[in-house]
């Protein structure tokens, strides 16, 4: 039996196409080389010295060209635009050399993966929020780099984004001495041919300025190109083709990390193990208990007893909770691979112990979320709790999943899925419009009169674009004085076109907006 959480040791893979195998030839024609053999299972060391000195073969002709055409695009569609559609097309476009390279090796979990994080960047084009894009912007850096270097177990997952930059420097020789075999003999002809779109740029610039001063319905038909942007978006344009490339480069040859085998942890004596376990065991239950007491007694108890309010015993721990949570993951995995399997039934009491961990923690997670839930009944929803909340439900997500792994006593699929489970948390929250659920829940909270300190409506007018169509949906003159002083940007051209501005410009348009003295008289209203 192996550790729950430590990797067993994986099927050798399948030779890529166009990789040499014993015995045979090399073929003909490959359309994608592979940078370097791939690494086979060993100790850590081993998989890093072939990262770097495996043979070279050079990038293909078509990688080279599909890679150039990704930094034009990106050149034109990032440079001196907002985040929007055109951003997202780039999140798109950076997998096109490297998708076809995962397809042909049949690598469904960095497909998934690498799925999830192009969907992360295409939130860009969704939502206004800039903290929401933040987040998944981030998300998807990290999601990529685990899909690149095919990160399967914890350390390689840990170490994928300084794999992918190591990567960047890999890839430089690749592109390099493709581009090198590219021209080969045809040095002269490929000069030739730069040479001639030189000239045709040069005299359709100048042309074309001297025609568009003499006519002013010709120069309206000739695109205008702002010669101030053109060394950011050759400087950008390099940037996303070396990403494009790396992608692709590490598609073909991804680091052995996940093939590298960890030192195997010495299990401890029953006894000397189990007692800190147990211990632990019976201290998170006894919270449980008390919380499940807490709120079986109600309102009456909660004063009466612990002298306190809703509100107050909502807020009193909750970050302490998280921390247990997440502690909790730590100290599974540390007793997980300290746990004695020498026998059935030391097999069978480990995961007993530990799984009793993991179910009493659960009950620790749905404590921190109803104190949460009391809190934002009180003192209304906002950005930062709603986040802890998604924060708090992913550490909840993941204890079921080291159950799931526990039954079997093997957990090498956990450390990917864990990393899916996270993009698709910061997917779920783009897709909620947190914005718009912060007014609309506020908003019912203070109709009901639940609220302690009454609606924020300074917090509201912060808000990004996304809220706007909700807070059109609020009664008079809280309407008027909310969009009254949200402003809203529409989106200039199809680079920066973005759903959320796009439906806020159109409702401030069609807006019939109280003048003047909306939010006096709103005020007045809460007196």
């Amino acid at each position: 039996m192996t550790d729950p959480l430590v990797p067993a040791s994986p099927r050798p893979a399948s030779p890529l196409p166009g990789a040499r195998t014993p015995g045979t030839t090399a073929p003909a024609t490959t359309t994608l080389s592979p940078a370097v053999t791939a690494a086979p299972p060993g100790r850590i060391g081993r998989p890093l010295t072939e990262f770097w000195s495996a043979s070279r073969q050079p990038a293909s002709s078509g990688t080279l060209l599909v890679c150039a055409a990704v930094g034009v695009v990106g050149a034109v569609l990032l440079v001196d635009h907002r985040l929007g559609l055109g951003a997202a097309l780039v999140g798109l476009a950076v997998w096109a050399a490297a998708a076809p390279v995962l397809v042909r090796r049949r690598a469904v979990g960095d497909l998934v993966t690498a799925g999830l994080s192009v969907a992360l960047v295409a939130v860009v084009a969704v939502r206004d929020a800039s903290w929401v894009a933040a987040l998944c912007l981030l998300t998807a850096i990290l999601v990529g780099a685990v899909a690149a270097t095919s990160a399967r177990s914890a350390p390689a997952v840990v170490l994928s984004a300084l794999s992918w930059a190591a990567g960047a420097f890999r890839t430089l020789p690749w592109i390099t001495g493709g581009a090198a075999t590219l021209v080969g003999s045809r040095r002269g002809r490929v000069l030739a041919v730069l040479r001639s779109v030189a000239v045709t740029v040069v005299l359709l610039v100048v042309f074309g300025m001297l025609f568009a001063s003499a006519d002013t319905v010709f120069a309206s038909y000739v695109p205008r190109v702002d010669l101030g942007l053109l060394p950011g978006q050759v400087v950008v344009g390099v940037l996303v083709a070396l990403v494009a490339a790396t992608l692709a480069d590490l598609a073909v040859a991804p680091p052995g990390w996940s093939d590298a085998e960890l030192p195997p942890g010495r299990p401890a004596p029953r006894g000397e193990w189990l007692l800190p376990v147990l211990a632990l065991d019976a201290l998170v239950l006894a919270f449980v208990l008390v919380q499940v007491g807490a709120l079986l007694g109600g309102h009456r108890h909660v004063l009466e007893t612990a002298g306190l309010s809703y509100a107050e015993y909502a807020r009193q721990g909750f970050a302490q909770l998280v921390a247990v949570t997440a502690l909790t993951l730590v100290v599974v995995a540390v007793a997980a691979r300290r746990a004695p399997r020498a026998s059935e039934r030391d097999r069978l009491v480990s995961r007993i112990a530990l799984g009793v961990l993991c179910v009493a923690t659960l009950g620790v997670v749905a404590s921190a979320l109803r104190r949460m839930s009391l809190y934002m009944d009180a003192f209304g929803l906002t950005r930062l709790r709603l986040f802890v909340v998604v924060v708090e439900v992913v550490l909840a997500v993941v204890l079921v999943l080291v159950l799931v792994a526990g039954v079997r006593w093997r957990g090498r699929w956990l450390p990917r899925v864990v990393v899916q489970v996270v993009a698709v948390a910061m997917l779920g929250l783009a897709l909620v419009n947190p914005d718009a659920l912060i007014v609309r829940y506020n908003a019912a909270a203070e109709r009901d009169a639940s609220l302690v300190v009454g609606l924020d409506v300074q917090y509201l007018q912060g808000l990004s674009a996304d809220a706007v169509p909700e807070i059109a949906r609020l009664d008079e003159p809280l309407r008027s004085c909310v969009l009254q002083h949200v402003a809203v940007e529409a989106s200039d051209g199809v680079a920066e076109w973005n759903l959320g501005r796009a439906r806020a410009a159109q409702v401030m348009g069609t807006a019939d907006l109280t003048a003047g003295t909306a939010c006096a008289d709103y005020a007045s209203t809460r007196q």
